[in-house]
């Protein structure tokens, strides 16, 4: 009883709490977890609004040298077959997303063997000339590694190239930053110090970022908070992420479909804990896309504080089989139901409507 009072009385405080205590944690009732989570929110972020924007993913291609165990999105020979969209059919899907009003776009496309820093580059640009005032937060860590290795070029090089092309900010998709999980899940994809070294490098050339979290795959407790330190210490270190996107892994269709999928109880402490733990970062999502709307509306009231995008298209989640959708409509609704004000917000998290 002491431990528990004491730790309370820590989070309450708004101190810093160890990852010890972070594990601690996982055994405590969710509704107390769930207001302590909510009263750190508070701390960082008093005012009750939550913000969402209007935004498209654009999976360029789905052919990926990685083949991730988690993933159900790349193309696999006589199961799935392989596509890439041409520049133009690109910029078409950034022009339904402009007249749809959409600010934000999310290029994505995975390890491709062929695409070197070059490719990257004229993507960049050839985008950037039809839509200059569209924000491009795009591609991953691991697509940054990759593409410095096919170019033979360092990794901060090819941060500073991308920067350079017209690229606004790069997602800090993360998956999860244990090396144990990566090396049985996806060793041909960039290690938790690469990861490390792409957000060192974005914060050199003054760009911003994000980091995720995907859990549910036979990682331990404690190995949940050693990714969520990483993060910690490398926001210490840069202060570039913006926001903590967590998300449960979706075993259907995929390599390891034996998994049994994590709860939405599982979800809300995750998003609970990590609002606590994770002390330098003002936003963190609630997952509609993953765990469906009610859930991502019960986050809203144990730490979560930005409802994420709207997203005109998203390939990768939904080829695990995982059909949730939204639109801003409900989105708005979801979060005045909740007793928060909905805030129309652009890419790096300036409000620009209320409702």
């Amino acid at each position: 009883m002491k431990g528990f009072i004491a730790l309370k009385d820590k989070i309450l405080s708004g101190e810093r709490i160890s990852e010890k205590d972070a594990l601690m944690l996982f055994e405590w009732p969710l509704p107390i977890l769930g207001a302590l989570a909510n009263h750190r929110r508070q701390l960082i972020h008093p005012e009750e609004t939550v913000g969402f924007i209007l935004d498209r993913i654009v999976n360029f291609t789905n052919i990926c040298e990685a083949k991730c165990k988690f993933c159900a999105f790349h193309a696999r020979g006589g199961v799935i077959p392989s596509y890439e969209l041409s520049i133009d059919e690109v910029l078409d899907k950034i022009g339904e997303m402009s007249i749809a009003g959409g600010t934000q776009v999310m290029l994505q496309g995975g390890l491709h063997p062929e695409y070197d820093i070059e490719f990257y580059e004229k993507l960049i640009r050839s985008v950037k000339e039809r839509f200059p005032n569209v924000y491009l937060h795009s591609f991953s860590p691991a697509e940054v590694v990759h593409m410095s290795k096919k170019s033979n070029i360092t990794i901060e090089e090819a941060v500073s190239r991308l920067k350079a092309a017209g690229l606004d900010s790069i997602p800090g998709a993360s998956d999860l930053l244990v090396d144990r999980i990566r090396k049985i899940v996806s060793p041909l994809k960039a290690t938790k110090d690469e990861w490390c070294r792409v957000i060192r490098a974005l914060a050199v050339n003054s760009m911003g970022s994000t980091a995720t979290m995907t859990y549910g795959m036979d990682e331990t407790l404690e190995e949940r908070i050693d990714h969520l330190k990483v993060i910690r210490d490398i926001q210490d270190e840069t202060g570039i992420l913006r926001a903590f996107i967590p998300w449960s892994f979706s075993p259907e269709k995929t390599a390891m479909e034996r998994i049994t999928p994590a709860t939405g109880i599982d979800y809300l402490k995750i998003v609970a804990i990590s609002r606590i733990y994770l002390d330098n970062i003002k936003y963190i999502h609630a997952g509609w896309l993953t765990e469906g709307v009610a859930i991502a509306q019960v986050a809203l009231s144990m730490g979560a504080n930005d409802f994420g995008g709207v997203i005109m298209e998203e390939l990768v989640v939904k080829a695990t089989g995982i059909k949730n959708t939204t639109n801003m409509e409900e989105i708005i609704a979801l979060i005045k139901q909740a007793g928060k004000i909905p805030v129309l917000r652009d890419s790096v998290y300036r409000e620009l409507q209320r409702f």
